[in-house]
């Protein structure tokens, strides 16, 4: 089972994202004072640790937060998820995948540094099934594939 790293928000569009200790995801809303939380299809969005991780050998100073995502995984396989496919966080929150990849807003510092993006690959979004509260360390698993 994988697990929540890293909870980033951020109260307007096109900004870093901030870590924040806990949050509530809201049914078809997604974060509680998340600034792409809303009835649409891309209320959440994830990145894995992993791929993250790979980034920050090129930029050790990368903060979470910064491809604007707002959960941080390890030990999910994001790379095998398909759209429809559920995630569970911790005891309550139900997420389905809507969106995988999105390309990069113009003049992303990420890419211009490192000649690359992982978010038009490796990004998932996701809706809000069920909502709750999550924090750092919260249980992330793959419940239904294709």
């Amino acid at each position: 089972m994988g697990r929540i790293e890293a909870i980033c928000i951020s109260p307007a569009k096109g900004t870093v994202k901030e870590t924040v200790g806990q949050a509530e995801l809201r049914a078809e809303h997604g974060i509680v004072g998340d600034a792409h939380a809303g009835n649409w299809h891309r209320q959440v969005s994830l990145l894995p640790s992993e791929s993250i991780a790979k980034v920050r050998a090129l930029m050790p100073d990368l903060a979470d937060g910064a491809f604007a995502e707002n959960l941080v995984t390890s030990g999910v396989d994001l790379a095998g998820v398909k759209v429809g496919d559920k995630l569970t966080i911790g005891d309550e929150v139900l997420l389905e995948v809507t969106q995988i990849g999105k390309e990069c807003h113009n003049g992303c510092a990420i890419r211009r540094i490192t000649g690359d993006c992982i978010m038009p690959r490796e990004g998932i979004f996701c809706r809000v099934l069920t909502g709750g509260r999550i924090q750092p360390g919260s249980p992330a698993a793959l419940v239904a594939a294709h």
